[in-house]
Order: structure tokens, then C-alpha cells, then sequence
């Protein structure tokens, strides 16, 4: 099977005769990513088992519906194939139901508010985390679908601690007696107390949500608290942390299940792409695998050790340190902006992106922040020591971005570390 099958997972001799300026781009992708520190926290490296799945000929299949209830003959494998996904995510997280048809994780939330509220009912109010203190677009931002169709009032970190107040949750909660509550973040370094959240959204009788999509390879690995027990619904990314393809799942209580399902088809999406949704598979099961543990672990230790190394270059990381797989870090202290130290780094090899800290006074395009994190690093095998020798660099080129000798060594030994741990070697 493995011989007939090959030239069709994915052939790169055809592609590069059919249509060489796009092979080339691909590859120039491949040779940077071989080539490039990656800190970016929502990225990572997705397995050759994942990238074949889904270069596959389950491309050109349609399959509106869900396995046994279809709208299209010829569904028999993309049914076992989802079927996979499915019983994975609810065995991995311990859910009660599962549906891995979104698209990505803006579309798994919008499935989310679909099935709970009701755009035109201002008073079904969200009580989210808002953008600027780590909170995803998605979670109210007035530029976002959410904000626009929704009702949406934030919370903020406290301004001290630059930590997530439960109590100021609760007064909110009390106050405005949401219809949900939000909990999840693209750009927050610390444990949600998930339980809290449960005490505040029974206390005004709200569904509690998780956006999960950040840490949720850390939830599988147990290195990070399991939202699911909690909650109503979890959405969560299947390509950051859990290292799968770029796609999204929505987990959810048994009572809620037709809900979602209704919201996500036929409301949202039509087709589902089966290809995706067999990557899927395949990383939710790597993910159940004994050194995928190890992986997630390895994620957070660094995560914090990184954290560590960038305090003790001269930068303030915000909350004081991190306990997930992300470090927010303050410039302000060397007088640098987030768009400034993203291109800094960025000609050293370094890939990082600006980010905005709680109560910024710089506008989000600008920042005076970068977030770093360590999913990608962890993936290739690299610790603490590695930690201490990148916030080195990083320290050494924000410290003094004019000096060219300081930046040729900085690329020397970024290239060093990419040797030595490689990305998609061979």
C-alpha cells in the first residue's frame, strides 16, 4: 500500500515540475525554518506523520455533515478518519463530546456564541479578558466579529500582581449577570483558576467557556491544569502547543453537543476538510503518547527558565515569571519598543513577535512588549541550558542594536544552536 500511496500523501518531484515558484517558496519556508530561533509562542513544528496526513487525498473529499449522517456519498474513510479525531479529543481531555470539524479556532468560538447567543439581544452579555491584558481578538475586541455582533464586557489583570483578580471577575459577573464567561489567552503567562471561574459562572447562573487554544498541548502532557472538568465548552487550536495542523476543535458537555454541532454545521461552515480533520487524528494521537508528556514539560521548564534569563539580562517579565509555555517581557526598562526588539532580533535569527503589556502606553502596532515562548525549542529538544544561552543573545543584541560585531556573533550562535538541534533534519 505504502508504494501506490506515496506519490499521492505529498509529491514534491510533481510540484516542482508543475509549478517551481511555488516549490521554491516552500522550500526557502523549509531552509528558514531550519535556519531560524523560533519564539513565536503560537507556533510550532508539526510531525511529518501530521504534514502527510494532510497532503493527502482526502483533499478532494466532500463530506457536509458528520460521520454516518453525511449529505454526500463516499464518505466510508473520511468517517473513520473523523471518527478517530473525535473519540481522541474526548479520551485525551476526558470530554463528553467532541467536534473537530472548525476550521480554526476564530471559527470554533464563533460556533460557540452561535450556539449561546444571540447577536441581536444586546442584554446576553460575554465577561471576557480584554485584548490589551492578554485576551485573544476574539474575545470581545471591538474590531473583531465578536465585538461588532456581540455584547461583550472585559475584565482586566490587576494592575500590581499584572494577574487575573478573581475577586474584580466576581463584581463584574455580579454586576452585569453575563450570559457566559470567558476564560483563555493568547498573551497571559499564568495558571487560570479554572475552578473560581466555575464558582463565579454558577453564582450568576452563566455558561463558563475556555479558549484553551494556547496551552491546551501543555493540558495533554499534564503540565498544565485541565480546563474540561470545569467547563461548559473548551475551544482550542490544534497547531500550537499540541503541534498538529493549523485547525481547531470545540469540546463540550453531552447536553450541549447538538448545539454546537448545529452551530458549527450547517450554520458556520459547509465541507469540512477531511484532510485536517485526519491530521488531526494523527497529532491528538501522538499527543497520547508517553514522551509527549515529556515534551510539555519540557515546554513550561523552559518557558520559565527562558523568563529567568531575560529578567537577568535587564528586562522586567511581566507577572514575574510564567507558569505555561509563553514569557511576556517589558522593554520599557532599556528604552526599546516591541517593534523595535521584533526587528532587532529578526536580523539575528531570532523570530519573536511585539506584544502589549497590561496598561501600555504605546498603541498595539508599536508596543512595549514582546511575548516569547517555547513550544518550538522544547519540540527540537532544547532545555535550560539552551534557555540561558538564547536570553543571552537576546539580551546582548537589545542592549546594543546598533553594534554590528554584537549582531554577527549573535548569528553565529543562533546558527549553532539550529545545528545542533534541528529542524526536519535530513
Amino acid at each position: 500500500m505504502g508504494g501506490a500511496v506515496r506519490d499521492y500523501a505529498a509529491d514534491w518531484d510533481a510540484l516542482s515540475r508543475s509549478d517551481p515558484e511555488v516549490a521554491r517558496a516552500i522550500a526557502d519556508e523549509l531552509n528558514r525554518e531550519r535556519s531560524t530561533l523560533r519564539l513565536i509562542a503560537s507556533e510550532n513544528y508539526a510531525s511529518p506523520a501530521v504534514l502527510a496526513a494532510q497532503a493527502s487525498t482526502m483533499n478532494n473529499k466532500y463530506a457536509e455533515g458528520y460521520p454516518g449522517r453525511r449529505y454526500y456519498g463516499g464518505c466510508e474513510f473520511v468517517d473513520v478518519t473523523e471518527t478517530l479525531a473525535v473519540e481522541r479529543a474526548k479520551e485525551l481531555f476526558g470530554a463528553e463530546h467532541a467536534n473537530v470539524q472548525p476550521h480554526a479556532g476564530a471559527q470554533a468560538n464563533m460556533a460557540v456564541y452561535g450556539a449561546f447567543l444571540d447577536p441581536k439581544d444586546p442584554s446576553q452579555k460575554v465577561l471576557g479578558l480584554v485584548l490589551p491584558h492578554g485576551g485573544h481578538l476574539t474575545h470581545g475586541s471591538p474590531v473583531n466579529f465578536s465585538g461588532k455582533w456581540f455584547s461583550f464586557i472585559g475584565y482586566e489583570v490587576d494592575k500590581d500582581s499584572e494577574t487575573i483578580d478573581m475577586d474584580r471577575v466576581r463584581d463584574l459577573a455580579l454586576q452585569h449577570r453575563p450570559r457566559m464567561i470567558l476564560a483563555g489567552f493568547t498573551a497571559y503567562p499564568r495558571v487560570i483558576d479554572f475552578e473560581a471561574f466555575r464558582r463565579v459562572a454558577d453564582e450568576v447562573e452563566a455558561l463558563f467557556m475556555v479558549d484553551a487554544s494556547h496551552f491546551i498541548g501543555l493540558v495533554a502532557g499534564g503540565a498544565y491544569p485541565n480546563p474540561v472538568p470545569h467547563a461548559d465548552v473548551v475551544t482550542f487550536t490544534t497547531h500550537k502547543t499540541l503541534r498538529g495542523p493549523r485547525g481547531a476543535v470545540i469540546l463540550s458537555r453531552s447536553e450541549y453537543a447538538k448545539a454546537i454541532d448545529k452551530a458549527v454545521f450547517p450554520m458556520m461552515q459547509g465541507g469540512p476538510l477531511e484532510h485536517v480533520i485526519a491530521a488531526k487524528a494523527v497529532c491528538l494521537h501522538e499527543a497520547m503518547q508517553p514522551e509527549f508528556a515529556e515534551y510539555a514539560w519540557r515546554v513550561v521548564r523552559t518557558a520559565r527558565a527562558l523568563a529567568g534569563g531575560l529578567a537577568g539580562a535587564g528586562l522586567r517579565v511581566v507577572s514575574g515569571g510564567t507558569d505555561s509555555h509563553l514569557a511576556l517581557v517589558d522593554l520599557q526598562p532599556i528604552g526599546m519598543t516591541g517593534a523595535e526588539a521584533e526587528a532587532t532580533c529578526e536580523e539575528v535569527g531570532v523570530a519573536l513577535n511585539k506584544n502589549a503589556i497590561p496598561f501600555d502606553p504605546l498603541p498595539p502596532a508599536t508596543a512595549s512588549g514582546i511575548r516569547v515562548g517555547t513550544p518550538g525549542p522544547a519540540t527540537l529538544g532544547m532545555d535550560e541550558p539552551e534557555m540561558a544561552e538564547i536570553a543571552g543573545i537576546i539580551g546582548d543584541v537589545l542592549r546594543r542594536p546598533e553594534d554590528g560585531a554584537v549582531k554577527e556573533d549573535a548569528r553565529g550562535r543562533v546558527r549553532s544552536l539550529m545545528d545542533r538541534f534541528p529542524a526536519y533534519p535530513g
